[in-house]
């Protein structure tokens, strides 16, 4: 996209909010630019408006400034790429959502994963990624955990296999602090995690993992990804179907207080 098809001046209102979380954060150019894997020009380019953010370079940014998703959501608005590229298909939408609910059997998702986590998880994928890239998609993944606290808050729910909280990924120490992260996400009021028994049989939700989405105007979709392979759900009767199982899934898993103690019963025996 090109500045001036953005229309109103968009690219000049991001350089200008750009600069001044920089300047806030007391950061030069090449400060910022070597922080998140870009160059000096490259930041002065973007600061000026004369080209849009590309790639990973907002929620880079983002984290880098502490700017608490305020470049995140302003790339969404602006319409430029603001996440990775597996997750663009969804991202404008669930960064205006009023809710989310995910399913996940076998990871920690990754609005709930810390730095260590992440980093562990990312090192271990096929084929393998350089340091620069595992850095670059570390830090996407920490940008978007500002979801969680947005204003408006979104009401957010997560169904999590056991799988996805029993598997010591990093080591015992990086599970320990994962899992005693996620105690801590529990206890925001508008987060709702839930665990699935390990002794249930069966459930509606062996199909595989998913993400639905309420959006801001009330619409509804469906996000899954599989060997990364990523689609987004927009038609019923599917969509329907879809949210129908994670309603059922919700009633088929553990409680919320259940779940936050089977949660904590594993950090402490590690």
């Amino acid at each position: 996209m090109h500045p001036s098809s953005t229309g109103g001046g968009t690219a000049e209102m991001f350089g200008a909010l750009l600069r001044h979380y920089r300047e806030l954060a007391g950061l030069s150019q090449e400060g910022l630019g070597s922080r998140i894997g870009f160059s000096k020009s490259q930041v002065a380019m973007v600061e000026r408006g004369q080209r849009p953010p590309k790639g990973d370079f907002v929620p880079l940014a983002d984290a880098a400034l502490g700017a608490n998703g305020a470049l995140i959501a302003a790339a969404v608005q602006l319409k430029f790429s603001s996440v990775a590229t597996w997750f663009e298909p969804f991202a404008e939408e669930e960064a205006k959502a009023v809710a989310r609910y995910q399913y996940e059997s076998s990871t920690m998702p990754g609005l709930l994963q810390t730095e260590a986590h992440a980093h562990a998880l990312h090192q271990g994928v096929c084929p393998p990624l350089d340091d620069d890239e595992i850095e670059r998609l570390v830090a996407g993944r920490l940008a978007r955990q500002t979801l969680l606290t947005r204003k408006p808050l979104p009401d957010i729910s997560f169904i999590l296999e056991i799988s996805a909280v029993t598997r010591p990924i990093g080591g015992r120490d990086v599970h320990r602090a994962q899992l005693q992260h996620l105690l801590e996400v529990s206890e925001l009021r508008n987060v709702h995690i839930q665990v699935m028994s390990p002794h249930r049989e069966t459930h509606v939700g062996m199909a595989g993992p998913f993400v639905l989405l309420e959006t801001d105007d009330r619409r509804r979709l469906a996000y899954l990804e599989v060997q990364g392979r990523n689609f987004v759900v927009s038609e019923q009767p599917q969509l329907g179907d879809l949210f129908a199982t994670y309603g059922m899934l919700r009633t088929q898993a553990h409680g919320l207080e259940e779940s936050r103690g089977l949660i904590k019963q594993i950090a402490e025996g590690l």
